[in-house]
């Protein structure tokens, strides 16, 4: 008899009180995050208008450890899902960020972000919020110290783009994409800026992975026992290495995969096992090592696995066998199921508006997608020095910016325009060379399909 016979047997349920108990489970999940994430939504326009690029790249550049602490500073708060972080990295690399730099702002982006800090406070607690943020610091600086380290290049970066008229030293006077001003004569206002790109530009990013975290919560709670990992799984470092196992190649968000360490805590992994899950699943997946073993080497791609392995099964380890376990066994998702009855909650009212007002928001996103991809499919303008290329490997706002900024500051190019949507860039220049423009996309660690078919 199967594993998933015995569970089903053993939780003896028919089929619609597994539906309902589904959704019952999938709405209080969804109620106890949804404000904290709208306000981290609100924290993340603001941090893109507080820390708009130039200013990031500018304390990136130095092959040292004040350089790496710099980046693993600035990373955490940034609200990078794990996809957007590979662009934005790269394109820190590429425009002259050291090695070091780039994998420690890899590592600690994706583990934190104000919005996932303040969904891991309503669902696991404080304890479980103040420590992500530190160990993302701890890993980032001892992962950008060890790719440092094993960079044996005299030059930090020997494939910046030196055309690039995008410079941390030259942007005022840029003609290239990106957050470059002389191609959007019409600047926007910094509110607008704010609540565009935190209700907008990265709740699209970051909708889809969402979703996905809370489905999976929801599906965990219903399928798996209360005992599972007590009765199967019974000793903690184990757990740990089955966790750490299946959460590497995982492609999960940082906020979404706190629902799911939520729900694996009260089904009876510890609480380290549930650290190592929300370092390893968010920090690693299978894109991103892909991505480093090509731009910046195996070397560089196994010092950001080994810091990761290295860090997650350490501070688990700390967790379950030094720090008071009830620290973080207290926050666990059993606070709003009734375990604690002495737990603040908030509001009602305040939790369903939340709720009904970030599904609105989804959906409004989803809708601008389709609106966007229909005008732009209907566009049968036709341009003599214009050229539309397929880029595949593009999955956010922050790709098709990395994408704008460098195609856009080749020689010879007047516009770069990504649709996400088709995978397709467009391109207005003169003699574009397709071959210059293919090795500047394959640099990035995006895939060049040759130019789309009318």
């Amino acid at each position: 008899m199967t594993l998933l016979a015995e569970l089903l047997i053993k939780r003896n349920k028919s089929t619609m009180e597994y539906i309902n108990q589904f959704f019952i489970d999938f709405i209080e999940i969804l109620n106890e995050m949804s404000p904290y994430l709208m306000l981290g939504f609100l924290f993340a326009g603001i941090l893109k208008v507080a820390f708009p690029q130039r200013f990031i790249d500018k304390y990136l550049g130095q092959k040292n450890g004040k350089s790496v602490l710099y980046a693993s500073l600035l990373g955490i708060p940034l609200p990078l899902c794990s996809c957007g972080v590979i662009p934005t990295g790269i394109s820190f690399y590429k425009s002259g960020a050291s090695k070091g730099s780039s994998v420690s702002f890899l590592i600690s982006t994706p583990q934190t972000g104000v919005d996932s800090i303040l969904v891991t406070y309503s669902l696991l607690g404080l304890p479980f919020a103040i420590i992500r943020p530190f160990i993302a610091l701890i890993t980032g600086y001892f992962g950008g110290l060890l790719a440092n380290k094993f960079d044996t290049n005299e030059s930090s970066n020997p494939e910046i783009v030196t055309d690039s008229c995008c410079s941390t030293t030259n942007e005022s006077n840029c003609g290239c994409g990106g957050d470059c001003e002389s191609k959007n004569p019409k600047k926007k206002s910094a509110i607008y800026t704010m609540f565009k790109y935190a209700f907008v530009d990265f709740l699209q990013d970051i909708s889809k992975w969402l979703i996905i975290g809370l489905l999976l919560a929801a599906f965990i709670s219903v399928l798996i026992p209360d005992d599972f990992f007590s009765s199967y799984i019974g000793n903690d470092f184990l757990g740990m290495l089955v966790i750490l196992v299946a959460s590497i190649p995982l492609y999960i968000c940082a906020t979404s995969s706190v629902p799911v360490a939520a729900i694996l805590m009260m089904k009876g992994i510890s609480p380290g096992a549930a650290l190592v899950f929300l370092m390893a699943g968010p920090a690693t997946n299978a894109a991103t090592i892909t991505v480093l073993n090509k731009v910046m080497g195996k070397k560089t791609m196994w010092s950001y696995l080994l810091s990761i392995i290295a860090g997650a099964l350490l501070f688990g380890l700390l967790i379950d066998n030094v720090f008071p376990r009830e620290w973080f066994a207290m926050g666990a998702l059993h606070n709003h199921m009734g375990a604690h009855e002495g737990h603040w909650m908030l509001p009602k009212w305040l939790q369903w508006a939340s709720s009904i007002s970030l599904v609105l928001l989804i959906l409004n996103g989803y809708f601008q997608k389709y609106i966007s991809a229909k005008k732009n499919s209907s566009t049968d303008e036709e341009v003599s020095n214009e050229k539309v290329l397929v880029v595949n490997g593009m999955s956010c706002n922050h790709c098709k910016n990395s994408v704008e900024k460098h195609i856009g500051a080749l020689a010879n190019i007047s516009l770069a325009e990504v649709n996400l949507e088709q995978k397709r860039l467009r391109l207005i220049g003169h003699e574009i060379d397709l071959n210059l423009i293919q090795k500047e996309i394959e640099s990035l660690g995006f895939e060049f399909g040759g130019e789309a078919k009318k």
